[in-house]
């Protein structure tokens, strides 16, 4: 097929169809058809779009861990107790990493092993392996609307078995699920096949079956810069919109300094519907996400649980529509299924105490949300001139030019020159600009804040304080200061 922003053709999207239905057994088994009258029975309170719009509508932040195990009878046993003794509002099922890479004979073996052992041997659930009719079986045992949650760059098949399963939401994109997981996927590769993604999601929607789309908005998790990480979730909003989505939901991971979390989630809202009108796409429906912090955690569980409480906290206060809910284990792995609960809860509480506060319209906020939005602006703005009035290809033309740099990212088409580093505030700002599109304004703004705390510490602004920063939240600080003030 052609590469473009395009919606793509039913004969663009039925040629590869069958070869992607045919990469395993469980393929065959996906009717869409019959999928569409399944969903049409699927009760309306277990829609993660219809759930999200409720909370929208009503203020309301509601809260998903995540969560995936090899065999269907754990999986669900782990995710009702997630629901019931987690208070969970909402539902994932973490895909395991063989899945993520295609690699189903490798899921299959992971899947015989565990039940050989009794207990899993998968870091998440392999959808594809256990097809349709069992992911049906998981998402029919639950109450709650159910997310496939992956890191897969290639998710077709996997997007295919699991809506027609039930799921009502998929998360990932075609640049959020490749710069930072994979090294060797070309950008336009991935736009293409999540393209396809999109398409087929936007084939449900023109048969009345509303799916969530979420593009993943942490990307590396490690000192993302807001301006980064917001700009590809719009992009990817609009690649979507133009494949037939209509339920997005943009993402941040929480970089730990209030102001510009809060910051940010009120700025990507407001410019993702801004762009989404822009291109044509008044009918999308955009809701928000906050992740907790998803750097290095204290091994301290009592600490884990300041960190969970603080990134609850940026949720609430920022009245993003969710929170993705980490564990007091993160330090050591998967978590149990009590550990899970545990940050569940703690995240429940904060939530609810801080609902009904509003600190959107504090002049700090407001300062936060002017530069971010005007370095957003720069970035999509060369985007779309670089693609020459098509964002697909002005995305691809990007990273080849480091004018979309995601920092620390394993991809060997990102440029990886762009490097952050923490303001005297523990504000995440540039260190080196790179190749990114700043006007002069921008770049002094991020050089002075940093010159700032090189004043308070009594060090130069060099890339030492960079792996400072990396590292401090797991040694009990936010800020990777010399001299630990």
């Amino acid at each position: 097929m052609d590469f473009s922003q395009n919606k793509l053709t039913d004969d663009e999207f039925y040629s590869t169809r069958n070869e992607i239905l045919s990469q395993w057994p469980t393929g065959a088994k996906v009717d869409f058809d019959e999928a569409v009258e399944y969903h049409k029975s699927i009760p309306e309170s277990k829609s993660f779009s219809k759930k999200l719009l409720e909370a929208k509508k009503n203020n309301k932040t509601l809260i998903q861990p995540r969560a995936g195990v090899a065999l269907p009878h754990e999986h669900i046993e782990l995710l009702q107790y997630l629901e019931n003794e987690g208070e969970a509002d909402l539902l994932p099922t973490t895909i395991d990493a063989y899945t993520r890479l295609n690699r189903y004979e490798d899921a299959q073996h992971g899947i015989d092993e565990s039940r050989k052992k009794g207990r899993s041997l998968l870091n998440g659930f392999p959808a594809v392996n256990h097809g349709v009719n069992v992911c049906r079986e998981v998402t029919s045992s639950l109450e709650s609307p159910v997310q496939v949650r992956h890191g897969t760059p290639d998710a077709r098949l996997l997007a295919e078995i699991t809506i027609a399963g039930g799921f009502t939401s998929f998360e990932g994109g075609g640049i959020s699920y490749n710069i930072p997981y994979s090294k060797n996927h070309s950008i336009e590769t991935t736009v293409k096949y999540w393209q396809y993604v999109d398409r087929l999601v936007g084939k449900y929607e023109e048969a009345g079956i509303s799916i969530n789309r979420e593009p993943f908005g942490p990307l590396t998790g490690t000192l993302v810069p807001p301006c980064i990480s917001s700009s590809i979730a719009i992009l990817e909003a609009i690649l979507a919109a133009f494949q037939g989505v209509k339920n997005i939901t943009v993402g941040y991971g929480q970089c730990g300094n209030l102001i510009q979390d809060i910051a940010t989630i009120k700025s990507l809202l407001k410019q993702t519907n801004f762009y989404l009108y822009r291109y044509g796409f008044s009918d999308i429906e955009v809701t928000t996400v906050l992740h907790q912090w998803m750097g290095g955690f204290p091994a301290d569980e009592s600490k884990a649980f300041a960190v969970i409480s603080m990134g609850s906290a940026a949720a609430a206060l920022s009245h993003a529509t969710k929170v993705i809910v980490k564990t007091p284990h993160e330090a050591y792995g998967i978590p149990t299924k009590e550990a899970n609960a545990a940050g569940l809860k703690a995240t429940k509480q904060v939530v609810h105490m801080l609902q009904d506060q509003d600190l959107l319209n504090i002049h700090h906020i407001g300062e936060e949300c002017e530069i971010l939005e005007k370095e957003v602006e720069c970035i999509i703005s060369k985007v779309e001139s670089l693609g020459e009035g098509d964002i697909a290809l002005g995305i691809v033309r990007a990273f080849e030019a480091g004018v979309l740099d995601v920092p620390f990212a394993p991809s060997k088409y990102n440029r990886g020159k762009v490097m952050p580093a923490r303001d005297d505030d523990g504000a995440i700002r540039l260190l080196d600009i790179g190749n990114l599109p700043f006007t002069k304004d921008i770049i002094d703004f991020h050089r002075e804040k940093l010159e700032k705390r090189g004043r308070a510490e009594g060090r130069e602004v060099t890339f030492n304080m960079t792996v400072d920063d990396v590292y401090a939240v797991g040694l009990g600080y936010l800020v990777g200061r010399s001299n630990k003030k």
